[in-house]
């Protein structure tokens, strides 16, 4: 593989970076990783010196030579865990946990809610912490 080869504005830039304001761990990490890949160490050397994975040395180079400095410093946005509840299923939930208590019950807790739920089609994986974010989220109290 090729050496990688920074400008002396890039060096400059990145020096700067590390040095000045307030920076994510992991933007300097990849700021010093294009400045050790500069000085022409190895993959291998800079994954022992910055104790990261060899995987993280080759796509912050990867990126550098594809995108450029700033997308190779920047982390992209992640999609986060996919929406697992419908507005419509996040209704049923609010509705129920207004309806009265199972006999002998004085109020709905979170475990009853989600063994009740479980019950019906479409919310066979519901849990307890699910249910509480729900009711969070519609600023509901059961107690």
């Amino acid at each position: 593989m090729k050496k990688m080869q920074l400008t002396n504005e890039e060096v400059e830039y990145l020096s700067s970076f590390v040095k000045k304001g307030k920076k994510r761990a992991r933007e300097i990490t990849r700021a010093h990783i294009l400045l050790l890949a500069n000085g022409g160490r190895t993959e291998n050397e800079i994954k022992e010196i910055m104790r990261t994975s060899r995987g993280t040395v080759s796509n912050v180079k990867k990126r550098y030579r594809e995108e450029g400095i700033q997308s190779a410093l920047i982390e992209n946005p992640r999609s986060g865990q996919p929406i697992k509840y419908t507005e419509r299923c996040e209704a049923e939930i609010i509705a129920q946990a207004c309806t009265k208590p199972p006999h002998g019950r004085k109020r709905w807790t979170l475990a009853l809610l989600a063994e009740e739920m479980k019950m019906k089609e479409g919310f066979e994986t519901t849990n307890h912490e699910s249910i509480r974010l729900i009711l969070k989220k519609a600023k509901l109290s059961l107690g």
